[in-house]
């Protein structure tokens, strides 16, 4: 990679996708772009020169201004050279640009500060302890599921089955909250205010992309759903990120009805790009009561084998 600007990326097959990974010059060249553009002059105290603005929000001049850079240097960072930027210059941008925390950090990711550099490791294949295997199913009548980094349901207990399906009878593959939420006509039904779970996955698979753009895995995931889900395609263009580790979901369950469920999501520290997500319900509330349905009836997804249980 050279110091010359230039354009961003080549065309791909896939919007944002390539075979052996996401490109980062224009994953970064996109993000500023589309954070620049959601800004007006009157947003940051400047003055709006003129009625007609041939672009949406700030112009490269203003924001270089706002950040003390030049404008040649933030353009040359904008076209996704980010290679020998210092993290106080991205620090100045960022609150130019008056990033959220999510939103700085997905930035620094992108640029690979000089101080941040790391060499790309390929994951590790996602394995559970068998202490989260027992830790789980030792919380009857709480839904509660191991993730993994790109969003992989890796292990779960009898009641998260219960409430979102037998994840146990579908192919490792599927087992996976992207495709389930885009692909999946049931958890459209299942999820009241479906627009924000999707918006919610995409942003958390962009924090991803932006730590890891060079995973095939994370490519292929993105490059499926661009081709098989129009709304995949227009939330992974908006490149939001955010982080989401707790909230309340709105369900309809087939067989219980209207759950108001507030959920924790912790990450695993011990375990690389693991995280714990659990449910529950106040007590003696409605959504108590259908969760106490739902764990009666049960299902049995995960009886057979641990390998079951397993992506």
């Amino acid at each position: 990679m050279d110091d010359t600007p230039g354009p961003a990326h080549e065309p791909t097959p896939e919007p944002g996708a390539r075979r052996d990974g996401l490109d980062r010059r224009a994953e970064l060249s996109e993000f500023l772009r589309s954070r620049r553009a959601r800004l007006q002059p009157e947003d940051v105290g400047l003055a709006a020169h003129g009625r007609h603005r041939r672009v949406p929000g700030l112009r490269r001049e203003e924001l270089a201004q706002l950040a003390g850079v030049s404008v040649a240097y933030y353009t040359r960072l904008e076209q996704g050279n980010g290679r020998n930027v210092s993290a106080e210059v991205l620090d100045a941008i960022a609150r130019a640009l008056r990033l959220s925390d999510a939103e700085h950090a997905h930035l620094m990711d992108l640029a690979q500060a000089k101080q941040q550099r790391r060499r790309y490791r390929p994951p590790r294949r996602q394995q559970i302890r068998p202490a989260l295997r027992h830790m789980l199913d030792a919380m009857e009548g709480v839904p509660a599921y191991v993730g993994g980094a790109r969003s992989e349901i890796l292990a779960w207990n009898r009641t998260a089955a219960a409430l979102f399906g037998d994840w146990g009878a579908l192919p490792p593959a599927e087992r996976n909250w992207a495709r389930l939420t885009f692909l999946a006509p049931d958890y459209r039904e299942l999820f009241v205010d479906w627009d924000s779970k999707a918006s919610d996955m995409v942003s958390y698979l962009r924090l991803y992309a932006g730590r890891h753009p060079e995973d095939p895995e994370l490519s292929a995931l993105v490059g499926e759903l661009s081709v098989k889900s129009e709304e995949f395609r227009r939330l992974w263009a908006t490149h939001d990120v955010k982080e989401k580790g707790h909230g309340v979901k709105r369900m309809h369950h087939p067989l219980v009805g209207d759950l108001s469920l507030s959920y924790e999501t912790l990450h695993l520290p011990d375990d690389e790009g693991q995280f714990l997500s659990v449910y529950y319900a106040e007590p003696g509330s409605p959504s108590a009561e259908a969760l106490r349905l739902l764990t009666s009836w049960g299902t049995d997804p995960a009886s057979p084998s641990p390998e079951t249980r397993r992506a």
